[in-house]
């Protein structure tokens, strides 16, 4: 009772507070003195009621402090003197023993409605450190718990308007002058107000506490909205800086009932807090976009650098092949035979054809980092587009023993026919690269799933050296060559397997690379088997 009938006073004005408090004081003296009444009646043999009273100064000194409490003492001691005391109805009294009894009690009085306000002032005071204390933990974790300053703005700013007893707050984040609203809990009436006067935190040194100080805006806030406030007699306008290291970050905005007064010393420092908080929380995205895009440009040298490397290599080897080759048959000096001539034309072929894979890789490389590859997803039967794929090939296979077993029962699968044929002829390609006659090449299907989605997945599995087991979760990135290959194997650009990896995803497709029975590196596509198809048998 007494807290409650505190804050129910604590927005009113001066004046209403105290004739408020006196009329709670009289009500309650009254009750008192009716009580004392009862009880000094002949019949009940009580001579002395008046520490009844205590309970009136009790309660006045919880609810309303020092002062009440001892006005009310004082009160209590005037009306004991003047209704109970003889003669009554004066202040005047007849046994010199009253006198002592009279004072004594003041003095109780007086004593216990001091103590009381102390122990209630404390209590309050200690409620308000933890009301404060959780505020400023709960604004700590939402920004903590949040990616970025916008996502938890909109709940920092309802927050702080709880808190604080504010009708409005909005947070606003941007050089001064160019500030943008990412958080406002009146949204819904519009862009912010904006007010000639407006009241800025004034931040102090060391511990004195902050003040606040009414200031004129000539553009009433024009950088946070540009609504007008409507009349402001009956609420103020506050603003807080929102600064780290003396950078200004943005504003910190919101209104109050003017008759609440102007926010506590604990409501001021939830409003600093709150406005420090988003401050730090912008300079962590700050940061955090600044060595995003140090990563994304230091990324991007080592792909340039990458690029450059294997362009100076892998495409001028075949050119000069090729060119090499060219000048020998266009010298008159040198007498060709045909069959010298037929291999020379196919050394200029196989050159021509390695240039165009490299050519080739680089461009679909580009397509998929560019979001350019549109895949148009149709239901096909497996067979009919790796076995062309494989008989395309054969020749680039050289004298491998190539097996396919695609099981009659694989169901059909929606992808894209041109992209499949991409991937199966990089798979290939890099088997013929990396594992040299007579290893082994293999095609196989089954049927897997990937939670309740049908799937079938295509494995391309070699006999050659393999990859060490640390390399295996890095043969899909771009420009990465694998150590150690076998005798015979040759070093490619290291992007087929990156083509591959961005065509199946393209296709909503997974791509994974592993140890081959065989004893070499075994590559498995799982893609979506069509709708149509039965479900795998568990």
């Amino acid at each position: 009772m007494p807290s409650t009938l505190r804050s129910g006073l604590a927005g009113r004005s001066d004046a209403a507070r105290i004739s408020g408090t006196v009329a709670i004081g009289i009500v309650a003296l009254g009750l008192v003195t009716l009580a004392v009444a009862l009880l000094e009646r002949a019949d009940l043999a009580i001579d002395d009621a008046s520490p009844v009273y205590l309970i009136a100064v009790v309660l006045m000194g919880a609810a309303f402090g020092t002062p009440a409490a001892v006005g009310t003492a004082v009160a209590a001691f005037l009306i004991y003197d003047t209704l109970f005391t003889a003669p009554r109805g004066s202040l005047l009294v007849a046994d010199p023993r009253e006198w002592l009894d009279l004072l004594l009690f003041l003095f109780v009085a007086l004593a216990v409605g001091r103590l009381v306000a102390i122990a209630h002032r404390r209590a309050d005071a200690a409620d308000r450190r933890t009301h404060e204390a959780n505020s400023l933990f709960a604004l700590s974790r939402l920004l903590a718990t949040a990616e970025t300053t916008e996502d938890a703005a909109p709940a920092i700013a309802a927050r702080i308007r709880s808190d604080a007893r504010l009708e409005r707050v909005w947070i606003a984040v941007g050089p001064v002058g160019r500030e943008r609203v990412v958080a406002d809990t009146g949204a819904s009436d519009g862009p912010p107000p904006k007010a000639p006067l407006v009241a800025s935190l004034a931040r102090q040194p060391g511990d004195d506490p902050a003040r606040w100080i009414r200031t004129h805006d000539a553009s009433g806030t024009a950088s946070v909205g540009t609504a007008s406030a409507g009349p402001t007699t009956d609420r103020e306008q506050y603003r807080v800086r929102i600064e780290s290291d003396g950078i200004a970050l943005g504003t910190l905005g919101a209104t109050r009932a003017r008759a609440l007064g102007p926010p506590s010393r604990e409501e001021t420092r939830i409003l600093a807090l709150g406005a420090d908080q988003v401050a730090l929380s912008v300079r962590r995205d700050q940061a955090h976009r600044a060595a995003t895009e140090l990563e994304v440009a230091r990324q991007g040298d080592l792909l340039k650098t990458a690029l450059i490397d294997s362009v100076s290599h892998d495409l001028r080897t075949p050119l000069a092949g090729i060119r090499a080759t060219a000048g020998s048959l266009a010298d008159p000096a040198v007498d060709w035979t045909d069959a010298r001539r037929r291999e020379a034309a196919v050394v200029i072929d196989q050159e021509t054809a390695r240039l165009d894979r490299l050519v080739r890789g680089m461009l679909d490389l580009g397509r998929i980092d560019a979001g350019a590859v549109r895949p148009e997803l149709e239901a096909h039967d497996l067979a009919s587009i790796v076995e062309p794929v494989v008989d395309r090939l054969r020749p680039m296979l050289l004298t491998r023993d190539i097996v396919v077993d695609i099981p009659l029962d694989i169901p059909p699968i929606e992808v894209d026919a041109v992209l499949l044929e991409a991937i199966l002829t990089n798979l290939l390609e890099n088997a013929a690269t990396h594992a040299p006659p007579p290893a082994a090449v293999r095609l196989r299907a089954e049927r897997g799933s990937a939670g309740d989605v049908a799937t079938v997945r295509l494995i391309v599995e070699d006999g050659g050296p393999g990859v060490p087991e640390a390399e295996s979760a890095r043969v899909f990135e771009r420009f990465h060559r694998v150590p150690g290959t076998g005798a015979g194997a040759q070093r490619g650009m290291g992007i087929g397997l990156s083509v591959v990896k961005g065509l199946t995803e393209a296709m909503g497709g997974r791509a994974e690379a592993g140890p081959s029975p065989l004893g070499g590196l075994a590559i498995t596509i799982s893609l979506r088997a069509s709708s149509d198809a039965p479900e795998a048998e568990t």
